[in-house]
């Protein structure tokens, strides 16, 4: 009796009772795994970078509207000095405009707006030249101390100015007097003049004179190792 002597060719890896090679068996047949993610990773959203920088933009913001803000007792000041008074006078029953053709009313609005313009001028590249860099907690915080500035403004001219109780003020003044009526702001948005301006003039700066960021996608080359 002949002993069959086992086969010398390779079975077919395709057939199914042929074993299946391993990583092991194999290195270059194995699938390439993605690469692990680095252990520091971390979210923005749960206290990563993200965390810090909108806690500097929202102090950056806070700290600009203040100093921003403060400013407008000085336009209000400013304001109380340059704005025409307007005349009134008592007939005794009413209190009547002496010259009711006049514009002194409407000039004082303007006047209010032209400082609104420079102080925003002014804010706004000051705050630039503070922080060249920019951001939008800048952007917010002089938009938002514009307009507290200018209602600070506002109020600062008319508690400063004439008496707002045109009755206290006539029987103070007696029949016929003339006296000067309160400041009014009858145009509110006058009050968004220095906003408005600030805003603006910080958002050309940056752009004209702030710094540049590099090119996206910019590749540095690495240098050349000549080997013998």
């Amino acid at each position: 009796m002949t002993v069959p002597t086992p086969s010398s060719h390779n079975p077919d890896p395709s057939h199914p009772s042929a074993p299946q090679a391993g990583p092991g068996d194999q290195p270059g047949a194995a699938a390439s795994a993605p690469p692990p993610a680095p252990p520091h990773a971390v979210s923005a959203g749960y206290g990563g970078e993200g965390g810090p920088l909108v806690r500097r933009e929202l102090r950056d913001a806070a700290v600009c509207a203040a100093a921003v803000a403060v400013a407008g007792v000085l336009l209000g000041l400013l304001w109380l000095w340059l704005a025409p008074r307007v005349p009134l006078y008592s007939s005794g029953k009413l209190v009547l405009f002496k010259h009711p053709e006049g514009e002194e009313a409407i000039a004082a609005e303007g006047i209010f707006a032209l400082l609104g313009l420079g102080f925003g001028l002014v804010t706004g590249v000051a705050v630039f030249l503070a922080r060249r860099s920019g951001g939008v907690g800048l952007v917010v915080g002089l938009g938002v101390g514009g307009l507290l500035g200018s209602l600070l403004a506002w109020r600062t001219g008319v508690w400063l100015g004439p008496e707002t109780d045109l009755s206290a003020a006539a029987r103070a003044a007696g029949q016929g007097a003339t006296f000067d009526a309160p400041l009014e702001l009858h145009a509110y948005g006058v009050l968004l003049a220095w906003p408005f301006a600030a805003v603006l003039v910080h958002l050309l700066a940056t752009a004209f004179f702030g710094p540049r960021d590099d090119a996206p996608g910019a590749v540095v080359a690495a240098p050349q190792r000549w080997e013998s």
